[in-house]
């Protein structure tokens, strides 16, 4: 397996040591090991079911490892209160594929649930009466190209300007670690460069670590620096885009097992 190395980064923001998820019989990571530093732009490549989403949550603290530790800017995940992980969490932003936005609500409110994690419940729900940070909302719409939407419902919107929505809401949220689970698997192939140039761009002006799980090597080639190559758990290769051959992507998707699994 090719391995990804950062000797110029003392201590990774993310690490992951033996790691093992299990649901039930099946087995959907194994013995992972992994560490992901700050400013990287990381794509996670496989076909479906080879572990991405759940080395993703995994990541953000949704799920808790069956074996192994998570560590996530320092501090084992595993081993804190609820309040403690959820202050970690709160610098862990995900975009999700299905993007986990309230149709019915207004864009604004969709937006401000970037700031669920640090308001106290009754701020949230005066909010939804009267938009509160109307300011902070506007301005991360204005940075995704969709300032008019602002009151507009969100089921009214392109599934394009939706994921500007929820890409909005992590902005606000204003996370160290930007996750996005199949980002642009609905949109068509336009609409996905789009919504990745805005990924990108977003990341280095604010000098964020993104890491993004992708079918399409093409859009990992073109806008991550690191590419994770996964099958049924295992990582099969972990370096900088420009190592990543045709032949080890041939092997990653391989419909054949690979020698030792």
């Amino acid at each position: 397996m090719a391995k990804f190395s950062n000797e110029s980064a003392a201590v990774p923001l993310v690490e992951l040591r033996q790691v093992t998820q299990r649901f039930g019989p099946f087995t959907a990571l194994s013995h992972m090991s992994l560490q992901l530093y700050a400013g990287e732009r990381v794509a996670l490549v496989g076909s479906s079911g080879a572990g991405k989403s759940t080395l993703l949550a995994l990541l953000n603290g949704t799920l808790v490892p069956t074996q192994g530790d998570v560590w996530v800017l320092g501090a084992n995940l595993g081993r804190l209160s609820e309040r403690q992980r959820r202050r970690i969490q709160r610098q862990v932003g995900t975009i999700y594929q299905q993007f986990h936005l309230v149709d019915p609500l207004r864009v604004v409110h969709n937006v401000n649930a970037g700031h669920l994690g640090r308001w106290p419940w009754w701020k949230a729900a005066l909010s939804l009466a009267y938009p509160l940070e109307r300011e902070a909302a506007i301005a991360a719409l204005n940075r995704v190209g969709i300032p008019e939407k602002l009151y507009a419902r969100t089921d009214s919107l392109s599934g394009g300007q939706q994921q500007r929505v929820a890409i909005a809401r992590v902005l606000v949220q204003n996370p160290q670690i930007i996750l996005a689970d199949e980002p642009v698997s609905s949109l068509d192939p336009e609409r996905s460069r789009e919504v990745m140039d805005l990924l990108r761009n977003l990341v280095i002006e604010d000098g964020k670590t993104l890491v993004v799980s992708l079918h399409s090597v093409e859009l990992a080639r073109s806008y991550c620096d690191r590419m994770i190559g996964l099958r049924q758990g295992h990582i099969v290769f972990d370096a900088p885009t420009q190592h990543i051959s045709d032949d080890m992507l041939a092997r990653l998707y391989a419909l054949t097992d690979l020698p030792g699994e």
